[in-house]
């Protein structure tokens, strides 16, 4: 079963500073059938204007994915961390017990475009880390990447939950299948580019949860990004 989220369908608000456009249900923005997708809670596709951002404020439970498509990303926290978040790099924060951090685009002429992820954690009340890693030169080739897993798999990103993320990208026509079994679940967003999958057919924007599927493939057409979770039910 392909459940189709289009672009066009999100929530999308203008606040002048920020642009953005949310998957699920998030602040501003409530529809009852769209709560996330098992553990995914939200795919929020941001785009923040030249030295603006999201001033010192709080989150807890909940294992919170930064990744930047455009630009450049300031991060600070109350665990003392500092850090520029740039394309090719991911960066995960759990919230647990309680942390507080802001974002600003660090960049004095042009918008940071960036995808926040919420995941539920399998535990509440951890205590709160941090990490970010560059996979630059992993994904300078074409293919399906992992860049994040709960048990760090092949270099990724440690997540407090049994989620594989990965990162596809491709600069040309490929059929990829999707690392997905039918007792798992798994969500497809597309960053950039058009795919096919499974007969249909996804643009820049567009999203779509996989359930009960057995042979997952993915037609790419040309220079294509796209973001794949692999989750449990």
């Amino acid at each position: 079963m392909i459940l189709l989220r289009r672009s066009d369908e999100r929530g999308y608000f203008n606040h002048g500073w920020l642009q953005t456009y949310h998957s699920f249900s998030f602040g501003e923005y409530y529809d009852p059938q769209q709560m996330g997708f098992g553990v995914l809670r939200v795919i929020n596709q941001d785009a923040i204007a030249e030295g603006r951002g999201f001033p010192m404020h709080g989150h807890r439970d909940m294992e919170i994915i930064t990744y930047v498509t455009e630009g450049s990303l300031s991060h600070r926290d109350t665990l003392g961390n500092s850090a520029t978040i740039s394309p090719g790099e991911v960066q995960r924060m759990s919230a647990g017990t309680g942390i507080r951090h802001s974002e600003v685009n660090a960049l004095g002429d042009l918008a940071t475009k960036l995808y926040q992820i919420w995941i539920l954690p399998e535990k509440e009340d951890i205590p709160p880390s941090y990490d970010q890693k560059n996979f630059s030169e992993k994904l300078s080739q074409s293919g399906l990447h992992l860049v994040a897993s709960r048990l760090g798999r092949e270099g990724s990103i440690t997540l407090n939950q049994d989620v594989d993320l990965y990162v596809g990208r491709w600069t040309s026509s490929h059929e990829q299948d999707l690392p997905l079994s039918p007792d798992r679940r798994g969500w497809l967003q597309v960053i950039k580019g058009e795919v096919v999958l499974s007969g249909e057919s996804l643009k820049a924007g567009d999203g779509a949860g996989i359930e009960k599927e057995t042979n997952v493939g993915l037609q790419v057409s040309g220079d294509t990004e796209v973001l794949f979770f692999n989750m449990p039910y």
